[in-house]
C-alpha cells in the first residue's frame, strides 16, 4: 500500500470552497480550507488524481519539510542538512520558487537563490557533483513558503501552472485563464441540464470548460507533462490507471453549448482550440454579435460570459453594459446570465438588478461575477401562476 501524506492544493480568491468539494468529492481526506489554498491528505496515485482532476486548482505541492527560521544563514544550513539526494540525483536540475511574508526577508528571488546554493553545495560536497538550474525542465521544481518564521518546503507535483490544460493554441487580447472560467461556470452552479452560453466567446475558453464540466472530463489530460513525471518514484502504471479510472466517470451531455463572437479572427480560433480539445460534437460557434441575437428555443438557457473590462480595449463602457442590459432584457428571457466584470461602475449602467454578486479576482483587479434572472414575461406573473 502507498503511505499517505499531506498536500497543499493552491487556487484563486474566491474559489476555496469549490476546490474544498472538489477535493471531497475525488475522496481526499483531511480536507482543510486555507486562503488562496486547501489542505489535504491522500497517496501517491491520489495525487496523480488531483493534478488530473480538479478544475480550480493552480498547484499541488507536497510538502517534505518545516522548520523555525531566524535568518539567512540560518535558513542555508537547516536546507544543507536536508536528505537532497532522496529527491535528486547529483547531475539532476532543479528550479525554485519562493513566496515570502515575513519581516526577517525582504526579497523571494534571494531565498530562492540562498535555497539553490544549499543543496546545491550540499551535492558538491558530499558527490563532488552538482545539479544545475533549468527554469523550463527541472527534474524537480520546489517550493519555499517563508511565514513570519515558519518555512515550508514543498515538491511542485504539478509544474507549469494547472491552468495550462494543453487544448488551447490560439488566443486573443485577454484571453481568460482555464482554472478562472472553470471556477466561475462552477459558481453559477452550472449542472449540463440545459442549454449553455457564452456570448462574448474569444478564444473558447469558457465553452471548453463548460463541456468538460457537464460531460465530467478530467480538465488536465491533454496536458504535456506534470512535474511529478521527472521524480525518482514516478510510477507510469499507477498514473495510467488512475487517468483510466477518471475517464470511467464521464457522463453524457445532451444539450447545446453555443459561443458567439463578433471578431472573425476569435471565432476562428475558439473553433480551433474546440478542435484540439476533442469536443466540436458538443459545441458549436457562430460569428454573431451579441446585440444583434436573440436567443432560440423555449428551454432554459445557462450563459456564463466574460466582458471586455475597457482596460485594454477601447470601448464606450457605460454604452456597452446598457447594451448588455437591454439585450438581455429583451431577446434573452427564461436566461440566468453570469458575467464577471472589474468594472464596477460600468455595472451601474447594465439597469437590471442583481440577483447575486460575489467578489473575486481576475489576475489582479478586484472583481465582480453578477447574476441576472431574466424571466419569460414579467417577474410578478412568475410569482402570481
Amino acid at each position: 500500500m502507498e503511505e499517505n501524506f499531506k498536500m497543499v492544493a493552491k487556487t484563486l480568491f474566491g474559489f476555496e470552497e469549490l476546490l474544498e468539494n472538489e477535493l471531497v468529492q475525488l475522496g481526499a481526506q483531511e480536507v482543510k480550507k486555507g486562503v488562496r489554498n486547501v489542505s489535504f491528505v491522500g497517496d501517491k496515485g491520489f495525487m496523480y488524481k488531483a493534478n488530473l482532476g480538479l478544475r480550480t486548482a493552480i498547484k499541488i505541492l507536497k510538502p517534505i519539510h518545516t522548520f523555525t527560521v531566524n535568518g539567512e544563514q540560518d535558513l542555508y544550513n537547516k536546507l544543507y542538512k536536508m536528505s537532497w539526494e532522496d529527491y535528486l540525483k547529483p547531475t539532476g536540475s532543479l528550479a525554485i520558487d519562493a513566496t515570502i511574508h515575513s519581516h526577517l526577508f525582504k526579497h523571494s528571488l534571494f531565498i530562492a537563490q540562498k535555497t539553490k546554493d544549499a543543496i546545491v553545495d550540499k551535492f558538491r560536497d558530499t558527490t563532488g557533483q552538482r545539479p544545475n538550474v533549468d527554469l523550463k525542465f527541472p527534474d524537480l521544481k520546489i517550493n519555499v513558503h517563508i511565514d513570519r518564521n515558519q518555512c515550508t518546503i514543498s515538491l511542485d507535483s504539478s509544474g507549469d501552472s494547472l491552468h495550462k490544460r494543453g487544448y488551447k493554441t490560439a488566443t486573443n487580447i485577454a484571453p481568460i485563464n482555464e482554472v478562472l472560467a472553470a471556477g466561475l461556470i462552477m459558481l453559477s452552479g452550472w449542472d449540463g441540464q440545459s442549454d449553455f452560453m457564452d456570448p462574448m466567446c474569444g478564444s473558447g475558453t469558457m465553452l471548453i470548460e463548460a463541456a468538460m464540466i457537464a460531460c465530467n472530463i478530467p480538465p488536465n489530460l491533454m496536458r504535456k507533462e506534470f512535474a511529478f513525471e521527472r521524480w525518482q518514484d514516478w510510477d507510469v502504471e499507477l498514473f495510467e490507471k488512475i487517468e483510466e479510472s477518471l475517464l470511467k466517470k464521464t457522463r453524457d451531455f445532451h444539450y447545446k453549448i453555443i459561443g458567439y463572437d463578433k471578431a472573425p479572427s476569435a471565432v476562428y480560433k475558439a473553433i480551433d482550440n474546440v478542435k484540439n480539445a476533442q469536443l466540436d460534437d458538443f459545441i458549436t460557434i457562430k460569428h454573431e454579435d451579441f446585440f444583434k441575437t436573440q436567443k432560440g428555443g423555449e428551454g432554459k438557457l445557462h450563459m456564463v460570459f466574460n466582458p471586455p473590462y475597457g482596460e485594454r480595449l477601447n470601448i464606450d463602457m457605460e454604452a456597452f453594459y446598457k447594451n448588455i442590459g437591454d439585450t438581455l432584457k429583451q431577446n434573452y428571457p427564461g436566461t440566468d446570465a453570469w458575467f464577471i466584470t472589474s468594472n464596477l461602475d460600468a455595472l451601474k449602467h447594465v439597469g437590471l438588478r442583481p440577483s447575486r454578486k460575489i467578489q473575486l479576482f481576475n489576475a489582479k483587479l478586484e472583481s465582480r461575477l453578477v447574476k441576472y434572472e431574466i424571466y419569460a414575461g414579467s417577474k410578478k406573473g412568475k410569482y402570481m401562476k
